[in-house]
C-alpha cells in the first residue's frame, strides 16, 4: 500500500480533515469545497430563510445550485431543515471530485460527517465526548462505492441538536441523507427514554444503519460496519 497524505483544511466555518494517496487529490478536494461553498453562500444571500429554517424547505429550488437542492432533499426526507445536511454534502462533493481525479482511497471528515472510498481496511473511531464508552471504531472494508458515516451530538461540538445523545451516528451511501438523518436521530434521543425509540426517526429508505451512545448506554439499528476495539488518536478528531 502507498503512503497516505493527510491535511487539516479550514475555510470559514468549514473545517475538514482530508486523507488521500496523493497531494494533488487533496488540492482537488480543497478547490471543490471552496467552489461549492461559494455557490451555497450566494444562494443564501438571496434567500436567508434557507439557512434559518429548522423545518423542511418548501420554496422553489429549480434554479438553486445542486448543493442546495441536495440539502433540501436530504433534510426533507427526515422532516428537518436543509442546513442539517450542509457538512455531509460538502464532504460528498469534495470526495466525488477526488474520485474524478483518480483517487481510490479518499476520506473527507467534515467535523464528524465523513465521506469515503477506500482500497484498504479503515478503522473509523467513534467519539462520544464524556461517555465512558470509548475506544470503539467501525471497521470499514475496502470499497469502491461512496459511503457516508455522519455524527450528531447534543453534548459535543457546535451543531444544533435538541436531544441528549453523546453520539448519534447514521450510515448511508447517500452522505447528504446520512448527515440530515444523524441530526434527526440526535434530536430524537430524549433523556430517560429507551434509546431504541429514537431509531424511528431514521427508519427511512436509503439509510443502512445507525448507532446511538448516551452516557453508559449504546444501541444499534440496521446494517452497520463491524465494531472493533481501537486505541483512538485524539489528534485525528476534526474540531472547529
Amino acid at each position: 500500500m502507498t503512503d497516505l497524505v493527510r491535511e487539516r483544511f479550514r475555510l470559514k466555518q468549514t473545517v475538514v480533515t482530508i486523507t488521500a494517496q496523493e497531494q494533488d487529490h487533496l488540492e482537488v478536494a480543497k478547490e471543490e469545497i471552496a467552489f461549492q461553498r461559494a455557490l451555497l453562500e450566494d444562494f443564501i444571500r438571496h434567500d436567508p430563510f434557507f439557512m434559518l429554517t429548522l423545518e423542511p424547505y418548501d420554496r422553489a429550488i429549480e434554479k438553486a445550485p445542486q448543493i442546495a437542492r441536495d440539502m433540501v432533499r436530504a433534510g426533507s426526507a427526515v422532516g428537518i431543515g436543509p442546513m442539517s445536511a450542509v457538512a455531509g454534502t460538502i464532504a460528498r462533493f469534495a470526495l466525488e471530485a477526488m474520485i474524478r481525479a483518480g483517487a481510490t482511497h479518499a476520506i473527507v471528515d467534515n467535523g464528524g460527517d465523513v465521506a469515503l472510498v477506500t482500497d484498504r481496511k479503515v478503522l473509523m473511531g467513534i467519539y462520544a465526548g464524556s461517555s465512558p464508552l470509548k475506544n470503539l471504531a467501525f471497521e470499514i472494508p475496502p470499497r469502491t462505492k461512496l459511503l457516508g458515516i455522519c455524527t450528531s451530538s447534543g453534548t459535543v461540538g457546535p451543531s444544533i441538536s435538541f436531544g441528549s445523545a453523546d453520539a448519534a451516528i447514521v450510515v448511508s451511501e447517500d452522505v447528504s441523507l446520512a448527515d440530515a438523518a444523524a441530526t434527526s436521530l440526535g434530536n430524537a434521543v430524549v433523556e430517560g427514554s429507551p434509546l431504541e425509540d429514537s431509531f424511528k426517526a431514521v427508519d427511512k429508505p436509503g439509510i443502512e444503519g445507525s448507532l446511538v451512545i448516551r452516557g453508559e448506554e449504546m444501541a444499534l439499528w440496521g446494517d452497520l460496519p463491524p465494531l472493533k476495539r481501537a486505541n483512538l488518536r485524539p489528534d485525528l478528531i476534526t474540531r472547529a
